[in-house]
């Protein structure tokens, strides 16, 4: 069992290895004039609809980039094959793994660059050209995930084939020149979410039902923010602007705290889980190209009531329906949908919340610039563990006992 164990790590370990080297090399390519200027071809060959702009910069391109990746990575493969035989590790032989992968990678690439018929088809993936059938992934690297780095942002989106380096290093997703909309946008989360994505060189925009213009403290100087009154079960009224967002995020909110009543009851799911699903759906309908498809955002404020005792039963009734109804329906979301799992924060609606609406809305932008699609910022350790396990299982619920047959 134990050589298992062995033989296991050091196959995977090796691929890994060389896969970090890649990305590593990649994002610093992007900061050394020197190997910028190898890599520039790569970001000369595609259109974006990933149609090579000619066959001979294509070639190039390999050349240029490509092949000299592979070499680095080739040579840097043997570190885990020295330190298994340093180790006396039992078929230290294995920790080759990695050197036989990146040898895969250049003849590849040699063979791109020479041009040699359909190579490319077969070894150049995430640069096929066509209709994205899929949102970008979290992962591994599809090619909606790399269009990203070629088309929206040259400095993020480094990764080749796995994520991890992207999601360590926090360009997993850029917020730099995103048009992100907030609604509860006059409210204490609201507002400290606003400031932290400007900050994230975000151009946002509030969705508030009050009539009162938003503005922000960014560095002791006040900025406006573009602002649109909107009202529930007015949703449609959003239609245009939501044409021009990015990102969408779901935000607003109320809490009735201890009442019953029928009208309370009725307002709690009106504005707690009905209005985010109108406006979530009308905002699905904007999502109608390639670019749609891999950079519109739904973000869902649903809060930790969905695993928790919020001590406000229609609060968690209402928040917990939202929360059901979106893992439902982003199986079959046309872009990216992620849950904010909110732990109390000191607010209007909480006023005893024991974290700080901006700490908490510094906390929800990082985590969104590392890809998590489930974003979960409390003070309960009990939410970590019992989160992951019910949006697991009901997911794999739904996908069991429900269709999208139109």
């Amino acid at each position: 069992m134990t050589n298992f164990y062995v033989i296991f790590a050091l196959l995977l370990g090796s691929i890994l290895w060389v896969e970090l080297v890649r990305d590593c090399y990649h994002a610093l390519a992007h900061v050394v004039p020197p190997l910028y200027r190898l890599h520039i071809w790569h970001h000369k060959v595609f259109r974006p609809d990933l149609t090579p702009v000619s066959d001979e910069i294509y070639r190039q391109a390999h050349w240029y980039n490509d092949v000299p990746e592979a070499l680095v990575m080739l040579s840097l493969s043997f570190l885990p094959l020295g330190i298994s035989y340093g180790n006396n590790l039992p078929l230290p032989w294995l920790a080759s793994a990695g050197s036989v992968y990146t040898i895969v990678f250049l003849l590849g690439a040699i063979a791109r660059g020479l041009g040699v018929p359909g190579i490319d088809e077969l070894t150049d993936i995430t640069h096929r050209s066509g209709d994205f059938k899929a949102i970008p992934a979290n992962l591994f690297v599809n090619r909606p995930y790399h269009w990203r780095h070629h088309f929206d942002n040259q400095n993020a989106y480094f990764c080749g084939t796995i994520t991890l380096v992207d999601k360590l290093m926090g360009t997993a997703l850029s917020l730099k020149g995103k048009k992100i909309a907030v609604t509860g946008a006059s409210g204490t989360l609201g507002k400290a979410l606003l400031k932290q994505l400007a900050l994230a060189g975000a151009k946002v925009t509030a969705f508030t039902s009050s009539n009162q213009e938003i503005t922000l403290d960014i560095n002791g100087e006040v900025v406006p923010v573009k602002t649109v009154t909107w009202s529930i079960n007015q949703e449609e009224a959003l239609a245009k602007e939501l044409e021009k967002i990015d990102i969408l995020i779901l935000n607003h909110g109320i809490n009735v705290h201890q009442e019953r009543s029928d009208s309370a009851i009725s307002k709690s799911y009106e504005v707690n889980a009905f209005s985010s699903l109108r406006l979530m759906e009308l905002f699905f309908n904007t999502v109608l190209t390639n670019k749609d498809v891999v950079t519109k955002e739904v973000w869902v404020n649903t809060s930790e009531a969905e695993v928790n005792p919020a001590f406000s039963p229609l609060y968690e009734l209402s928040k917990r329906t939202l929360g059901d109804l979106v893992t439902l329906r982003r199986l079959d979301a046309p872009c990216i949908v992620r849950k904010l799992i909110l732990g109390p924060f000191k607010s209007n609606l909480n006023p005893i919340g024991v974290m700080s609406a901006d700490w908490v809305a510094k906390q929800i932008v990082t985590l969104a610039k590392r890809d998590f699609r489930n974003i979960i910022v409390t003070i309960n350790p009990l939410t970590f563990l019992a989160f992951p396990i019910k949006e697991f299982c009901q997911s794999i619920y739904f996908k069991l006992f429900t269709n999208n047959n139109h």
